[in-house]
């Protein structure tokens, strides 16, 4: 790997160390041309994201997240040289020669955020699924390009749609996670149907729920959905390499342990973020590492009871 590339794939370890905390300790368990590849992602979508939540007017944030996609279609048509002055962008091009990203999930990140940039709200589930498959099933199939799937392994033309499910769950465990911090943005991402099946339509500008609401009901009914999506995500674990199943498990495991708390305490998330403490998210790794998720997986798949 010659040095502008390494320094490249450094600064975006970098960015990822700093602004992803729970995706950072997620990677840390793959070797180092996969974890290099999934920085990489990652700082390309931070961008998209930073665009997409920062104060610029619509008008320019518009204008810079096509900005951003001229900028991708230059990685895609192999013109980034590796003297290039953006590190993200070198980073990228050497990723998607190395591995067989799908980069037309980087232009759906794109469209996802446009999406926020418009005030878009959600009538229906099947609404919020478009966005989160935007923002967050594109880059469970782009991460499946870095980890690839086992050799002989049963069930792999389906990965790719397990890796889009359990995006949904990670983006789903988000939504919750955030909801007042949404609020103050001027964000509602829970469906309409459902915040009136609750009486929560008011929404969440408060540390207390809306009167009258069954905020509990609302957040066990999503906490549920979200359950069900992991559920049917996890079937991807079998088809992974150890230290990618690892990867996965190790994320996955850290949003669903943090569904268990929503759940013990729904008004938690109106207070501030809900976070787990780093021994904990310690001994999810080590769970992820040894196998033990995907092993339990495998025999409740056999079994038809994932």
């Amino acid at each position: 790997m010659s040095a502008p590339v390494q320094a490249a794939y450094s600064y975006c370890e970098a960015v990822t160390g700093q602004q992803a905390r729970n995706f950072a300790y997620g990677i840390r368990l793959l070797p180092a041309e996969k974890r290099q590849a999934m920085s990489a992602l990652y700082a390309f979508s931070r961008r998209v994201d930073d665009i997409g939540d920062g104060e610029l007017e619509p008008e320019t944030k518009r204008a810079r997240l096509e900005s951003t996609r001229t900028l991708l279609d230059r990685v895609r048509t192999g013109a980034v040289d590796e003297d290039d002055t953006d590190p993200v962008a070198v980073a990228l091009a050497d990723a998607s020669r190395r591995f067989p990203l799908p980069l037309e999930g980087l232009d759906e990140l794109i469209d996802g955020v446009l999406m926020d940039v418009r005030g878009a709200t959600y009538e229906t589930w099947d609404d919020l699924k478009v966005y989160c498959r935007c923002v967050a099933g594109a880059i469970g199939r782009l991460s499946l390009g870095v980890f690839g799937t086992e050799p002989g392994a049963p069930g792999t033309e389906r990965a790719s749609e397990y890796a889009d499910t359990l995006g949904l769950a990670l983006q789903l465990t988000n939504i919750l996670r955030d909801v007042r911090e949404d609020a103050g943005n001027g964000r509602t991402y829970l469906p309409a149907d459902d915040l009136a099946k609750f009486g929560c339509s008011a929404g969440f500008h408060r540390a207390t729920p809306p009167p009258g609401s069954d905020f509990a009901g609302l957040i066990h009914f999503e906490v549920r959905r979200a359950r069900a999506l992991f559920a049917e995500g996890y079937r991807l674990l079998p088809m992974l390499d150890r230290r990618s199943g690892a990867c996965v498990a190790a994320m996955a495991g850290i949003y669903r342990r943090l569904l268990d708390r929503i759940e013990r305490d729904p008004e938690a998330v109106l207070r501030g973020r809900v976070s787990l403490p780093g021994h904990e998210k310690a001994y999810v790794a080590v769970r992820g590492l040894s196998g033990l998720d995907a092993r339990h997986i495998s025999r409740r798949t056999a079994r038809g009871r994932v």
